[in-house]
C-alpha cells in the first residue's frame, strides 16, 4: 500500500439493425428511447431543467437541459473536507489476487447457450487499486459516522457534493469512500470479477479489508449500523451497489445507481443464476421478500444497447433498469428513478445535475442509531 496525501421512429430501428448485425456496438451511437414507449414504468415528466425533490418517490422523466446543480461546484463559503489518497496492491488481498484478460475479442457465446460467453483469454495478473477517503470538516474524531462507499473512484464530484450538502444540513456529515477497481471490464476482467458477480465476495472484500484500513490510516470510526451505510456506483459499478446491499443487507441499506449494469455481464456462467444480474428484475426481487432497502436509480434515454457479441436478449441496459423500477414498486420498495433525456450511458452532465438532490433523497430518513 502506498499512501498519498492530499432516435426515435426509423433512427432507433436502423441503430438496432446496425447492432444486430455485429458492427461494433462501442463504436455506433445508441438507439434513443423513448420514455413512453409501451412496457415501460408510467413515469411523471418533468419541466425541462427541473428533478425530482427529495421528498417524491416513484418514476420520473428529466428533460433534455442538464445544468449543473450549485452544490456540485466548489464553494468557498462552506467547510471543505480533507481527502487522502492511497493506493492498495494485488499482493496485498487474500480475497482479489487479480486477473486480466487478452486484448482483443471479449469472447465467444456458447453455441448451446447464448446467455453463456466463453472466455479464454482471462488469466492471473496483478493490479494496483486506487482509494480517496473523504473526512468532512465536521466529523468529530472518535465517533461512529455514517459513510457512502462509491466504485470506480476517486470521486471528486461525490466529495465536493458532500461539503456543499453537509453545510446546508441536508445530510449527516458522513465519511465517503471511493474504491477504485482492479482493472479492466466486463467478462474476464478484474472489475467484471468485482462488479457482475452475483454474490456477496465483494461485500465482504470492503468490509474486511478496506474498512478496517480506512479506519486505521485515518483515525475515523464507521458505524455498524446498516441504516448509515450507504453504497453508489455507475454502469457494472451500479449493480455491484445494488450487489453489495442485496447480499448482506445487515451492513447496507441505502443504493444509489447511474446506468446500473442489470444485465447478463456476470462471468463466470453460473447455472443458479443464468441470467447475471438480469435475474434481480426477472427473478430474484420477484420471488424474495422486500428487503429493507433505499433505492435511488437513473437511466439515459441513449443508454447502452447489447454492446458485445452475446445475443441473449438480456443486454438493453434501459430495459434492465425500467424492468428493475416495475419490480421495485410491486415489491412496494422505497425507491426514485430518473429517466434522463438527452443522455448517455453514466451521463456526466446528469450526475452533476442530479446528485446533489439524489443524496439527500438517499439520506432522507436517516437517523443515528442510539
Amino acid at each position: 500500500m502506498k499512501l498519498v496525501n492530499i432516435i426515435n421512429g426509423a433512427t432507433a430501428l436502423a441503430m438496432l439493425i446496425l447492432v444486430a448485425d455485429n458492427i461494433n456496438p462501442a463504436m455506433a451511437q445508441a438507439p434513443i428511447r423513448d420514455p413512453h414507449t409501451p412496457g415501460y414504468v408510467t413515469a411523471k415528466e418533468l419541466p425541462d431543467g427541473t428533478i425530482p425533490t427529495a421528498g417524491d418517490y416513484g418514476n420520473f422523466i428529466i428533460g433534455a437541459t442538464h445544468t449543473p446543480a450549485p452544490e456540485s461546484v466548489v464553494q468557498d463559503n462552506v467547510p471543505h473536507g480533507t481527502v487522502n489518497r492511497f493506493t492498495i496492491e494485488s499482493k496485498d488481498s487474500k480475497i482479489y489476487p487479480g486477473i486480466a484478460r487478452d486484448k482483443g475479442p471479449l469472447g465467444t457465446p456458447d453455441p448451446a447457450n447464448p446467455a453463456s460467453l466463453i472466455v479464454t483469454t482471462s488469466h492471473p495478473a496483478p493490479y494496483t487499486r486506487q482509494v480517496a477517503v473523504y473526512v468532512p470538516k465536521q466529523y468529530v474524531p472518535g465517533t461512529a459516522a455514517p459513510f457512502i462507499i462509491g466504485a470506480d473512484g476517486p470521486d471528486n464530484l461525490l466529495f465536493t457534493v458532500l461539503d456543499n450538502l453537509i453545510a446546508e444540513g441536508k445530510v449527516p456529515p458522513m465519511i465517503a469512500i471511493s474504491l477504485g477497481n482492479g482493472s479492466g471490464d466486463a467478462q474476464g476482467s478484474e472489475r467484471g470479477l468485482e462488479y457482475d458477480t452475483m454474490n456477496g465476495t465483494y461485500a465482504e472484500f470492503v468490509e474486511t479489508e478496506i474498512l478496517p484500513l480506512v479506519e486505521s490510516q485515518y483515525n475515523v470510526k464507521l458505524t455498524k449500523d446498516p441504516n448509515g451505510r450507504a453504497t453508489m456506483g455507475g454502469s457494472s459499478g451500479g449493480s455491484c451497489a445494488l450487489i453489495m446491499a442485496w447480499y448482506h443487507p445487515e451492513w447496507y441499506h441505502r443504493v444509489l445507481t447511474y446506468s446500473g449494469t442489470y444485465v447478463n455481464q456476470q462471468w463466470p456462467y453460473n447455472p443458479a443464476i443464468p441470467g447475471g444480474a438480469w435475474e434481480f428484475h426477472k427473478s430474484i426481487i420477484p420471488n424474495s421478500k422486500a428487503k429493507p432497502l433505499r433505492i435511488w436509480m437513473e437511466i439515459a434515454d441513449q443508454d447502452n444497447y447489447n454492446p458485445n457479441v452475446m445475443r441473449d436478449d438480456m443486454h438493453d441496459w434501459v430495459v434492465a433498469n425500467e424492468n428493475m423500477a416495475k419490480v421495485l414498486a410491486d415489491k412496494k420498495y422505497k425507491y426514485q428513478f430518473v429517466f434522463a433525456r438527452n443522455a448517455k450511458h453514466v451521463d456526466g452532465g446528469v450526475k452533476r445535475q442530479t446528485l446533489p438532490e439524489a443524496l439527500e433523497w438517499l439520506w432522507k430518513d436517516y437517523k443515528p442509531a442510539k
